[in-house]
């Protein structure tokens, strides 16, 4: 049996922790924090973090923390939070009880705030959005004062504290902290720290009218929680300056920003702005909807988070941003389901086959290995055979080519595990499309296996066509028909894949009368399958989770 634990492999990040804590550093502690923000889902970018963190904490005996970056109370929503909380659970970190959020801090924060103005390093600003953009400068140009950094600390704060009591209009006034506007990093030129907004917060409902910025209230939130390892991805660089220089000026306790290679996928779209569009557009039925690289859509299509982990694991940790081919995560799965789903007969473009010298009435039954690969496992069940039979249609071809080794006409093939078969005649349609075939069997052949010897170069599946159990089969495929879908500067919209969604009506084996949603199984010879949410007690759907070719192995 497969060992899919992934291995503790060594990276940039462990070499960082390893060095802090041979010289005493955090006292050889570590603790690390998944830090969403609540306005949107989870992706399997998202994934990456939360087990790289979480593996981290387990892997050097430290903690791991779940703190919600709620700063931004227009945009969040309960319903973002139970979601995320579920999805973090389902990938298997535990916060054991560490649940915060940056709302829990805003007294603090505030203090602090008061702090630097009183320090004379913050002040209140009474430019525009527009205006305070264009006083920052460029790459190349420094930026120029405000007319009102000057201002003095007790007018600072008397306007500070009134923008709190909610005295302004929104927009009219900010808190900015004061550093230099001719930085050669636009960061720290003079950055917002406070706007005022006239929002109910979810947790903290009508008690403020000014709310800190996602820069203001991260590192201070890793301070108060004593989070030694601030690990985030590589767009907050340039960011690391002020969150050491919001730290140093408040002479708090210090946390490190380590930077990785966020996860950039193929055939999909990571930014959360593009996700919203193909989900409020209808491109994709929900959030959950089995096409989307959501962590919901990938559950409801049968990821497991051990796969998810693999693959993690596999793609490992880096600072240089790079594109990830999605056959590695569809290996990911295949190699996890292979080890823990019974294998099963599903048929999804059904074509009858009449065995004539079959007795009529008669009924036979197999027991047949439900984990054929893992010898360890003992599990079987009774497949029911009779006269009328399913193949796929595909199992068939009236005039073979070269190399076809499966059914034709005078052909014999096994049956999977029950007995050889030889086609005898073809029945059409007025429109001249096949509709049945007929056929012989050898009774000599129980099992699949000739006394005589004798070799079939064709093994296909099949069901009772009397104990077949209809279902309803959705065949999903990639979203996008472009490994990049915004090559070129096109609207990503114009590359989604009109065929990304096949449904079929399918005949499954009867064992799988019982399965329930979320159940998983290999349909034998075609792929990896998943029972749906809509599935009721009449009728049975079941997702495509990945098909059983794995290109990106086979080029290894």
């Amino acid at each position: 049996m497969t060992d899919l634990t992934p291995p503790t492999t060594s990276n940039f990040i462990r070499t960082i922790i390893d060095e802090d804590n041979a010289t005493g550093k955090y006292d050889g502690f570590v603790h690390t924090r998944f830090p969403p923000e609540p306005n949107g889902y989870l992706h399997i970018g998202h994934a990456k973090s939360i087990n790289l963190n979480y593996g981290l904490a387990q892997d050097y005996g430290g903690l791991f923390n779940l703190r919600f970056d709620d700063t931004n109370p227009e945009k969040e929503e309960q319903e973002y939070i139970d979601a995320i909380m579920e999805d973090v659970r389902w990938l298997g970190a535990d916060w054991d009880g560490r649940l915060y959020h940056a709302s829990d801090y805003f007294g603090q924060l505030y203090d602090w705030a008061e702090q630097l103005i009183k320090a004379g390093k913050a002040y209140v600003d009474d430019l525009s959005a527009d205006e305070i953009r264009e006083y920052r400068g460029t790459l190349t140009e420094p930026g120029k004062n405000s007319p009102y950094r000057e201002r003095t600390v007790e007018e600072n704060l008397d306007l500070f504290r009134r923008m709190r009591a909610g005295e302004f209009d929104e927009g009219s006034r900010v808190l900015r902290a004061k550093i230099d506007m001719a930085s050669p990093f636009i960061v720290l030129r003079d950055p917002v720290m406070y706007r005022i907004l006239h929002a109910e917060h979810p947790r903290t409902g009508n008690a403020w009218h000014i709310y800190p910025t996602y820069d203001w209230a991260h590192g201070q939130s890793d301070s108060i929680e004593s989070i030694t390892h601030s690990i985030c991805t590589l767009e907050f660089e340039n960011n690391r300056r002020l969150y050491d220089w919001f730290q140093e000026a408040l002479g708090i306790r210090r946390s490190q920003q380590i930077e990785f290679a966020r996860l950039n996928l193929t055939y999909t779209v990571m930014s959360k702005r593009k996700m919203i569009r193909l989900v409020k557009d209808g491109y994709v039925n929900g959030w959950d909807d089995p096409r989307f690289w959501t962590i919901r859509g990938l559950r409801r299509r049968g990821y497991t988070p051990e796969a998810i982990r693999l693959f993690t694991d596999m793609i490992g940790v880096s600072k240089a941003n790079s594109l990830v081919d999605y056959q590695m995560l569809e290996h990911a799965v295949r190699e996890d389901l292979n080890v823990r789903t019974s294998r099963v007969m599903a048929v999804l473009e059904p074509l009858k086959v009449v065995i004539e010298n079959y007795p009529k009435g008669k009924e036979d039954s197999f027991d047949v290995p439900s984990f054929p690969q893992d010898k360890s496992r003992e599990e079987s069940r009774l497949i029911p055979f009779s006269r009328e039979i399913y193949i796929e249609r595909d199992d068939f071809m009236e005039e073979p080519i070269k190399g076809y080794n499966r059914l034709a006409p005078g052909v014999e093939v096994r049956l999977m595990n029950a007995y050889f078969i030889t086609c005898t005649a073809v029945v059409k349609d007025s429109a001249g499309r096949i509709v049945e075939l007929r056929a012989t069997y050898d009774p000599a052949t129980r099992g699949g296996q000739s006394p005589d010897g004798r070799k079939v170069k064709g093994t296909i599946h099949w069901v009772s066509a009397e104990h077949a159990l209809p279902a309803e089969v959705r065949l999903y495929d990639r979203l996008f028909i472009k490994p990049n879908p915004e090559e070129g500067g096109e609207d990503f919209i114009e590359n989604l894949n009109p065929d990304s969604l096949k449904v079929v009506d399918a005949m499954l084996e009867p064992s799988l009368a019982t399965a329930v949603p979320g159940d998983k199984f290999q349909f034998m010879r075609v792929g990896y399958f998943c029972v749906d949410l809509d599935s009721t007690a009449d009728r049975l759907v079941f997702n495509r989770t990945v098909s059983l070719k794995d290109t990106w192995a086979k080029g290894k």
